[in-house]
């Protein structure tokens, strides 16, 4: 199975802030909507931010003002910058591609964000 790859978790103090990347290999084409999904431990995954081939935006309300999402559909790539980060952003974050044609999305491995003093 193909996989996305991710890359810019770690460890920042409240307040700071994060850059994630990913990107989708060459061989993934058509690419639709990408998008970022987190889960923290005992819960659910959950939308964090979706950004359409067009450039459309869609933010879960906890994130809105403060994570921004992009992408370069030249270079299959799609980054999340995370400002004003809170302990309750902690969690593994998973980026998502969804490919027109394709039997589901493909997602990254997951790389960890904490947030803590």
């Amino acid at each position: 199975q193909v996989q996305l790859v991710e890359s810019g978790g770690g460890l920042v103090q409240p307040g700071g802030s994060l850059r994630l990347s990913c990107e989708a290999p060459g061989s993934i084409v058509n690419i639709n909507s990408m998008g970022w999904y987190r889960q923290a431990p005992g819960k659910q995954r959950e939308l964090v931010a979706v950004i359409s081939r067009g450039g459309n935006t869609n933010y879960a309300d906890s994130v809105k003002g403060r994570f921004t999402i992009s992408r370069n559909n030249a270079k299959n790539t799609v980054a999340l910058q995370m400002n004003s980060l809170k302990p309750e952003d902690t969690a593994v974050y998973y980026c998502n591609a969804v490919v027109i044609g394709a039997r589901g999305p493909y997602w990254g491995q997951g790389t960890q964000v904490t947030v803590s003093s």
